[in-house]
C-alpha cells in the first residue's frame, strides 16, 4: 500500500528530518518527496511512501506523525493513496 503524507505549518529548522525519521523508523520507504516554502513562511511538504513492509501498525505510524506535528506546531495528515487521489479528482 502507498500513502500520502502532507505537512503544513510555519517553517522551522528540522521539519523534514523529524518527519522522515518517524517514517523511516517504521520501515516505510519514501518514494517521492516535494517541499516548498510559500508566502508568509508557510512550509508545505508532500511525501509518497510505500507502507507495504512497515514494522508496526499503519495507524500507529499515522498517529505518531500527527502527534509529532501537534507537538511542534504544524499539521500532518496521512492518507491512503487511493483516498487522496479520489479527494483531488473532483
Amino acid at each position: 500500500m502507498r500513502a500520502i503524507v502532507t505537512v503544513l505549518g510555519q517553517d522551522k529548522q528540522g521539519i523534514i528530518y523529524n518527519v522522515t525519521k518517524i517514517v523511516s523508523g517504521y520501515g516505510a520507504n519514501i518514494l517521492d518527496i516535494s517541499q516548498t516554502i510559500m508566502s508568509d513562511n508557510i512550509f508545505a511538504m508532500f511525501m509518497l511512501i510505500d507502507t507495504e513492509k512497515i514494522t508496526g501498525e499503519y495507524r500507529q505510524m499515522a498517529a505518531d506523525l500527527q502527534k509529532h506535528g501537534e507537538e511542534n506546531g504544524y499539521t500532518i495528515h496521512v492518507q491512503h493513496e487511493d483516498v487522496f487521489n479520489a479527494m483531488h479528482r473532483i
